[in-house]
């Protein structure tokens, strides 16, 4: 060693690092910073590439990486550009889940959920894409069973899949109450069954063209916004703007018949939560036009 060669204390090296003693003879222990040499009175000293290691040392610690990690730095196992990349992307890993556990919370705070309810949004909201794809793929592949791939209508059961690839980085409350519900939706047994009966009605040969919903939703819509009975004068007339007063009452029962097949709120509910977890703008609800319509035709049938 050259005796112009500049040694540090572990003293010393605690006042230019800012490090504790105790931290710097832990690393010196067990390796990772060891002395250049000993004083004469069995001292550690630490020449200047020490003291970088030391600095680099610390930098690494502060980066999240463990001293086996470190150790495999020091001993070029492992360049620092590629360790920092595999921990950088362990750490965009436990950010996510941080962000949707703080997703849940708000939720749950919201929401003044039971510890079971919490549980469970939880539990659902750290499913992995492909966990959350299988239960929609489950609930489709059971409600549409059977039905040829051409059959009209299996459209909706390709549409019905449309998960998002991942829950945004950073959901919103309403995503995550979105994916609670959908998951809670998909797994009652009653709805199972309302989407099974829509799908094999809708593979079977139609009769006529489905009703343009157009006027439904302007006429119908508009009445229920009024708050216009059905079944009443005014009621009738706003349903002379959507059909022809000479169609006859069995003619209405069939199309209300047809039209009430193909109208449900929960089923409605499906697309508008499918809505909010793909991030797409919400749409106003059709089916209280489309049940207004059909207790029209009812009511002017009789």
């Amino acid at each position: 060693m050259n005796d112009r060669t500049e040694l540090f204390t572990i003293g010393q090296l605690a006042h230019r690092t800012g490090l504790p003693v105790r931290t710097i003879r832990f690393w010196s222990d067990i390796g990772v910073v060891p002395p250049t040499c000993r004083s004469a009175g069995g001292y550690r000293l630490y020449d200047a590439e020490a003291a970088a290691r030391l600095d680099l040392v610390r930098t690494l610690r502060e980066l999240g990486l463990d001293l086996d990690t470190v150790r495999r730095v020091l001993r070029g196992k492992g360049t620092v550009a590629d360790l920092a990349g595999a921990h950088a992307d362990a750490l965009d890993a436990e950010i996510r889940i941080l962000q949707l556990r703080r997703a849940v919370l708000r939720s749950v705070a919201r929401r003044g959920s039971t510890t079971e309810e919490m549980r469970l949004m939880h539990k659902l909201s750290r499913l992995s894409a492909q966990e959350r794809q299988r239960v929609i793929d489950d609930f489709v592949d059971q409600a549409f069973a059977g039905l040829a791939p051409d059959a009209p209508g299996t459209h909706i059961a390709r549409s019905m899949r449309q998960m998002p690839a991942e829950l945004p980085d950073d959901p919103t409350t309403e995503q995550v109450d979105a994916w609670v519900e959908l998951a809670e939706l998909v797994a009652d047994e009653a709805f199972q069954q309302r989407v099974r009966q829509m799908a094999v009605t809708g593979a079977e040969p139609a009769e006529q063209r489905p009703y343009d919903p157009a006027p439904v939703l302007e006429h119908a819509g508009g009445a229920v916004a009024a708050g216009i009975a059905p079944d009443s004068a005014e009621g009738g007339a706003v349903l002379g703007r959507i059909v022809d007063a000479a169609t006859p009452a069995d003619e209405r029962v069939r199309l209300a018949d047809q039209l009430e097949t193909f109208t449900d709120r929960r089923v409605e509910r499906y697309w508008q939560l499918m809505g909010i977890i793909n991030g797409r703008p919400p749409f106003p609800s059709s089916a209280p036009a489309f049940e207004w319509f059909i207790a029209a035709l009812r009511a002017t049938a009789a």
